[in-house]
């Protein structure tokens, strides 16, 4: 920009001096002279030149005050806020990325005020529930079977509540971890048979049919976590399974990768639901008829992102293949198989 402006400057008042001379305002005798012409083109460098300057100058501070005044706005908590600079190229790459940088900042908002309202609805429902029931149990004229009916909710409700505080804690633990420091070879095929026979009681009661393709391949990771990732799945689909319905649980190596597909019959999930399945607290099952408390597949998907692997849910709610209706895919990367 100096440059800039020196370089008009100079060629301002060439041509004027120029014209000067051409039309005789300026003779030959003040040409000539030794020190007047060099004071009348100091002179009139120093007047054009902060001419010049103060209108560049009033252009970047206006760029500049149009920066501050959206930042402020951004600090002020208005996501919404957007710059639109065009010139230098150097002030369109910096709106693109305030712009950018508001956007990304606008849906974590979203998503921490989604958090703490479904944090506190989960958290708050059992303990209204445990309360309540508390109150009726003071209750002298209560029978014996009312009196173990509100008992099991107590218990029920306190076991979900439990369940919610230990999945938060555990999330907590996963979000914040980057690296895997416990890896060691686990069998794959094997914890998932192991994670069947936790579940077996549930898979009767339901009356369901379990279809198993299983290998024993090994993988380089957290045993542990690997555990919670099929444990919770396989839960999921025997939950959202009806009953005399079927779960399949197959493995594959496609081009050296280690795939895992839990796939289980059923109503299927919404379309609109399933960009959003991984979110926190979020249910599908808006009607909360089923158990849960929606951090299930976050841990499984923050624990297989941790394993450099990805997770995506496959779903076909209008049953045209009732045998695929709901899939997840576990793909883990190839140089931790074997």
């Amino acid at each position: 920009m100096v440059f800039f402006i020196f370089l008009v400057t100079v060629v301002i008042t060439g041509v004027l001096f120029f014209l000067a001379h051409f039309f005789g305002l300026i003779n030959d005798e003040i040409a000539k002279g030794g020190i007047v012409l060099p004071i009348i083109i100091l002179i009139s460098c120093i007047l054009i030149g902060t001419t010049i300057s103060g209108f560049a100058s009033r252009r970047m501070v206006k760029s500049i005050r149009e920066f501050i005044e959206a930042t402020k706005q951004l600090a002020a908590g208005d996501f919404s806020t957007r710059l639109y600079l065009k010139s230098p190229p150097e002030y369109r790459i910096l709106s693109e990325n305030f712009n950018r940088m508001a956007e990304e900042l606008g849906g974590i908002e979203i998503l921490r005020t989604d958090f703490v309202n479904n944090f506190s609805h989960e958290f708050k429902t059992p303990i209204v529930s445990i309360k309540g029931f508390a109150e009726i149990l003071k209750h002298d004229d209560l029978s014996r079977e009312e009196r173990d009916e509100y008992l099991d909710i107590v218990i029920e409700e306190s076991a979900r509540l439990a369940s919610l505080a230990s999945n938060v804690l555990e999330l907590s633990k996963i979000e914040t971890q980057t690296i895997l420091t416990d890896k060691q070879m686990v069998n794959v095929g094997e914890q998932i048979r192991q994670c069947v026979l936790l579940l077996a009681a549930k898979i009767e009661k339901k009356h369901l049919d379990l279809e198993l393709n299983l290998y024993d391949y090994s993988l380089s990771g957290s045993k542990e976590l690997l555990n919670q990732v099929w444990l919770n799945l396989l839960d999921n689909a025997i939950k959202f399974t009806p009953e005399h319905g079927t779960i399949t649980i197959e493995m594959k190596r496609p081009a050296g990768l280690l795939e895992m597909v839990f796939r289980n019959t059923g109503s299927g999930i919404d379309p609109e639901a399933v960009p959003r399945i991984f979110d926190k607290f979020y249910q599908a099952d808006t009607s909360h008829s089923a158990a849960g408390n929606g951090l299930g597949l976050t841990i499984v998907q923050q624990i297989v992102s941790l394993h450099g692997g990805t997770i995506v849910c496959e779903s076909e709610p209008d049953q045209s293949e009732p045998d695929q209706a709901t899939a997840f895919i576990i793909t883990l990367p190839s140089e931790t198989s074997k």
